[in-house]
């Protein structure tokens, strides 16, 4: 049976490639940070925050609410505190289609 390497996933993410996987500055997730009770970073001895994934899901929340539906902050703290469940599975249908259709565009191109 062939060696089959298994995904791994890292246990914290450097502020950069945080920033980078949302395609946003570092500043703002440091503003983020600051806002919103939510995110929690861990610091190493050299004060250099440390994401987890649950921080960098927490992420996902507040960038959907605030970049791509439009909230504001106030907003997005609201919508947190009085239904974070519907908006997590807004998002994942929200990327359920964005996937399908990406599909069925590279379906229709290899047609």
């Amino acid at each position: 049976m062939p060696y089959k390497e298994k995904l791994t996933e890292k246990l914290f993410y450097k502020i950069g490639e945080v920033a980078d996987m949302f395609a946003v500055n570092v500043s703002l997730i440091r503003f983020w940070e600051k806002e919103f009770d939510i995110l929690k970073p861990k610091k190493n001895n050299k004060g250099n925050r440390m994401f987890t994934k649950k921080d960098v899901d927490n992420l996902t929340i507040i960038y959907h609410l605030v970049k791509e539906r439009g909230f504001t902050l106030e907003g997005a703290k609201q919508k947190l505190k009085e239904n974070k469940g519907d908006t997590i599975d807004n998002i994942k249908i929200v990327n359920n289609l964005k996937d399908i259709r990406g599909f069925l565009v590279r379906l229709k191109g290899a047609l």
